[in-house]
């Protein structure tokens, strides 16, 4: 089973101090707005909290996560709270995107996006990869794309 980039925790850890300060500042904006008395540790301790959790969950995410190339399909692996496993034939696969968003390029990192057909949401993203290694599974699963249906695949 291939592992994300530990970068990707990186990501994942700021995502959540960023939600922290954002419970927080909610939190302050209630003890100075709110027609009741709420204690002024209130915003510290809400963002505090929000902040451990969004990190654990973080670390439980990265833990969780991981793919596999095999001979007619991918297969990804994923969920903290809940446990998905996603199997992805080849012969469903419309085309892959490599992508690299702001944030990403920012740490080094790309996602490799497959779209397949099928119903709404049926395409899956893997993220946390090397901006090479995500050309290079790009390249790998076309070709794997193309060989399960034929030169039209994708």
């Amino acid at each position: 089973m291939n592992r994300l980039h530990p970068r990707i925790r990186l990501l994942w850890v700021a995502r959540a101090v960023v939600f922290a300060l954002i419970a927080g500042g909610a939190t302050g904006a209630a003890v100075l707005f709110a027609p009741i008395s709420i204690p002024t540790l209130a915003p510290v301790a809400v963002g505090g909290v929000v902040l451990v959790v969004g990190i654990i969950y973080a670390l439980a995410r990265y833990r969780a996560w991981g793919y596999e190339v095999r001979d007619d399909s991918l297969y990804l692996q994923r969920g903290v709270l809940t446990k998905v496993n996603t199997v992805v034939p080849f012969v469903r696969v419309q085309h892959v995107d490599s992508t690299r968003r702001p944030i990403e390029r920012l740490v080094g990192l790309a996602s490799t996006i497959v779209y397949t057909a099928g119903s709404r949401g049926a395409d899956v993203a893997i993220p946390g990869l090397t901006p090479d290694g995500a050309e290079d599974l790009q390249d790998r699963l076309k070709r794997l794309a193309i060989r399960a249906e034929g030169d039209d695949a994708v």
